[in-house]
């Protein structure tokens, strides 16, 4: 019997790419991307529409309408990615029919890719990307979108909705019970309640599931000691997710379950309560790893039994402030002259670099795990640090290379901070860029 090697995967996490990155030719960002293509599978976060901007530009979009010539997936695959998680709050930035043609670009040159499609089981189903050394799974989801973007299921006589795999969440504000009394005093002054009860009666609402629960339009909240925040998934998508992680499981080496949210907990750099829960769940159900991905900063990891789980691996490519084209809508939501160019908006709309992403350090600095699997188990692990070049002019800045000196200490302390929150101990050394264990 053939034992095989090693298998070798690389993550990193947000991809927003406008421009030529020239991986090849460009010797700051080339060893980066060598070490990329080092690798035997490398995985991204697709975080635009690769559609050549057609399509229907939606009034919600996951904040900036994020299209892109379909050539950026050249760029991308030559940068050395095999593996192409869609599922974003800017899936559906150009409508169902942008989000069709970046399907078709990505068919068309044969990438694997997850988490969209043209049905909900079709989004829901893995890829899988085969190596000599092994096949990987991936699985992508999104927990933060416009209502309408998930895809729906089809039926026996009507098809399904194009979109994305969701994982939808509930929230409940926990307010303590002289604020949870006025809020419901608020809600019977206003008619709120008077006009929520009605609905009920119309058949187009349903009582909530807890009596204890006062709803206040589309918010919910319940009376506690403290006030808090408390969110949960959906069990019909966690059980949708988990039925073909289990498919997965017995069909590749390594499971790999992609999670775009921008939920955050008690602070910005933790997750939102459900996201841990569902992350462990799907280790449970046989993934290998699960990586998250959206809030554009980085965030910690966990080592729950034995298989990591990255909460945010930031952004890896920051061409926001690049795309060439906006709508109309995008133009009314940043509150900019409709005359002015799309680079011009984007600068009054950071205040010229006074505030935004240009503004905070945390946004252009991440990691890139580099995970070694035998007979389907993680057997090592590196972490390089990163950086996306901020205090370079604008056409120049958001293209990743590897960090150093001082500034690579302070991305590896700042991940093993992190870390530690999920009681993961990384002790780099003095000095160190890289961590195997």
């Amino acid at each position: 019997m053939t034992t095989r090697s090693e298998l070798r995967l690389a993550l990193t996490g947000d991809s927003i790419l406008q421009r030529r990155l020239l991986t090849r030719q460009d010797a700051m960002l080339r060893p980066l991307f060598d070490l990329i293509r080092d690798t035997d599978i490398s995985f991204t976060n697709l975080e635009v529409v690769p559609n050549h901007f057609g399509g229907d530009p939606v009034l919600e979009s996951g904040g900036s309408h994020f299209g892109a010539p379909a050539w950026v997936l050249d760029e991308l695959t030559e940068a050395g990615f095999d593996l192409f998680a869609a599922a974003t709050n800017h899936s559906l930035d150009y409508g169902v029919s942008g989000l069709l043609r970046g399907i078709e670009a990505l068919e068309q040159r044969g990438l694997s890719y997850a988490g969209i499609g043209r049905n909900l089981e079709e989004a829901r189903r893995p890829a899988y990307h085969t190596h000599p050394n092994g096949t990987v799974a991936l699985l992508s989801c999104s927990t933060t979108f416009a209502r309408g973007q998930e895809a729906s299921a089809q039926r026996p006589d009507m098809p399904g909705r194009p979109g994305l795999n969701p994982l939808r969440h509930t929230t409940v504000y926990e307010v303590t019970p002289q604020q949870l009394s006025s809020l419901a005093e608020i809600a019977e002054q206003l008619g709120l309640e008077r006009m929520r009860q009605k609905i009920i009666q119309l058949g187009f609402g349903f009582p909530p599931d807890d009596p204890a629960l006062v709803e206040l339009k589309d918010l919910r909240f319940r009376a506690a000691e403290r006030p808090a925040i408390r969110t949960h998934a959906r069990s019909d998508d966690v059980e949708g997710i988990a039925r073909w992680v289990r498919e997965a499981r017995e069909l590749s080496d390594v499971v790999l379950v992609s999670i775009h949210s921008h939920e955050y907990g008690e602070y910005e750099e933790g997750p939102a309560e459900f996201v841990p829960v569902f992350a462990r769940r799907m280790i449970d159900e046989g993934a290998s790893l699960v990586v998250g991905h959206g809030p554009h900063l980085l965030r910690g990891m966990e080592l729950y039994k034995d298989s990591p789980i990255f909460y945010s691996l930031g952004n890896f490519i920051g061409q926001n402030e690049l795309v060439s084209r906006l709508p109309a809508d995008s133009y009314e939501r940043f509150r900019v002259d409709p005359q002015l160019t799309p680079g011009m908006a984007y600068w009054q709309r950071t205040d010229c670099d006074r505030k935004g992403f240009p503004a905070d350090r945390r946004f252009w600095e991440t990691v890139i795990p580099i995970c070694r699997f035998k007979d389907g188990r993680l057997s090592g692990l590196e972490i390089h640090p990163v950086s996306l070049g901020l205090g370079e002019r604008r056409h120049l800045r958001g293209r990743p290379r590897l960090a150093e000196g001082e500034q690579a200490r302070c991305i590896l302390s700042r991940f093993a901070m992190l870390s530690k929150t999920f009681g993961t101990h990384l002790d780099f050394g003095a000095g160190t860029t890289t961590l195997s264990i």
